[in-house]
């Protein structure tokens, strides 16, 4: 059955720019999914399907998820590794989920990595102090400018990527959001040192006409120096 497609009437003084987004919420079967099987909003299908093609999460398995607000991706790791075992961390406050630790920091500022490895350390059972995963769905706010926009998001992966060769035990995974188009070889060049396999996906939840895919590397190779 064909879906019906909803019209809005622009109001007034709504930017264009706002009426085309929520269009586009209206009309996007994920965003109507997601609310009727409970889900902070569409970006949990994301992780789903990465899960279900690279097997990720497992019970028991510690896993950190860097800008997490609203908590889509944490609200579905939780119901994988269990209750206790997902760090939650942003820079803005995100309602509770159960069995999810909130942790507000901006993971970017020098003191950041001790402090998420000692809250680690807290995790009942956690006996190497680290994490088994790191997630990151972060993409910087838009200026306009596709250059500028391209780099932010790239030393937000970056970032994403330095923090997790500090807290990933050893055999961990990565999975980082970045948009095609730009130049990442610097990241691949790093991911594929450091992992064992390191491979593109792009769900098929991500809007067509986006240009966001997902790094996802697996089997870390922790120094020992570390």
């Amino acid at each position: 059955m064909p879906r019906k497609f909803i019209r809005v009437n622009k109001a007034k003084r709504m930017k264009k720019s706002s009426h085309k987004w929520l269009l586009r919420q209206i009309n996007d079967p994920f965003v109507e999914q997601a609310r009727a099987e409970g889900w902070r909003c569409r970006a949990a299908f994301k992780i789903i399907e990465i899960d279900e093609k690279f097997k990720l999460f497992k019970k028991g398995k510690v896993v950190v998820d860097l800008g997490a607000a609203p908590g889509g991706w944490s609200q579905y790791v939780v119901t994988k590794v269990g209750e206790g075992r997902v760090v939650a961390i942003d820079l803005l406050e995100i309602s509770p989920i159960e069995g999810v630790s909130f942790f507000q920091q901006d993971f970017l500022t020098l003191d950041a990595p001790q402090k998420i490895i000692e809250f680690l350390q807290e995790i009942k059972y956690n006996k190497r102090g680290g994490c088994d995963i790191v997630l990151s769905d972060m993409a910087a706010n838009t200026t306009g400018d596709a250059n500028t926009d391209h780099l932010r998001i790239i030393d937000l992966l970056e970032g994403a990527l330095d923090l997790s060769e500090k807290i990933l035990n050893d055999g961990g995974s990565f999975v980082g959001k970045i948009f095609q188009g730009g130049s990442s070889d610097e990241i691949l060049k790093k991911l594929r040192k450091n992992f064992s396999i390191v491979k593109y996906f792009k769900p098929d939840s991500s809007r067509k006409d986006s240009s966001e895919t997902y790094l996802v590397a697996i089997g870390f190779k922790k120094k020992i120096s570390d």
